[in-house]
């Protein structure tokens, strides 16, 4: 028996507000083509979202469409979805600065993102890290297997 486990009751302090760690910044490359004075390559940064603010991103990427045999349908853009959550995940570059959206002549900063990683491969990229970092992509066995540790 753990030592926060005592008489079958599970002690639930680990979990009252104020108790879990901050999430970390991550940083990544997502493209070798963007490197700073030096000639280094320039890492993107990334926070992991709220997942509250998932829930208001999948709102605002959700319609309903009226199916014969089955009535209101909910529909998920996913593809915009997930480009909502690697803009507001991503710290920097901030592709909802106004610098940026005037500098790439768009207001919608998955615009300027898809713009400024045009090269296919970064886009992918920069979504599947922020998918990541949002903990999309945690297998059940890898974070079992992290508990354990």
């Amino acid at each position: 028996m753990s030592e926060k486990q005592t008489n079958n009751v599970y002690d639930l302090s680990f979990f009252m507000p104020g108790q879990t760690a901050e999430t970390e910044e991550i940083k990544s490359i997502i493209s070798k083509r963007f490197v700073d004075k030096k000639g280094e390559v320039i890492p993107f940064v990334f926070k992991a979202i709220t997942t509250e603010r998932i829930d208001e991103l999948e709102k605002e990427n959700t319609t309903f469409k009226n199916v014969k045999g089955r009535g209101r349908v909910k529909d998920l853009d996913s593809q915009r979805f997930y480009a909502r959550i690697a803009v507001e995940s991503t710290i920097y570059p901030d592709f909802k600065s106004k610098e940026l959206r005037e500098a790439y002549k768009t207001q919608d900063p998955v615009e300027v993102a898809k713009r400024v990683l045009s090269v296919g491969g970064e886009y992918a990229n920069w979504l599947n890290k922020a998918i990541e970092v949002n903990g999309f992509e945690d297998e059940i066995e890898d974070l079992e297997t992290e508990a354990k540790n």
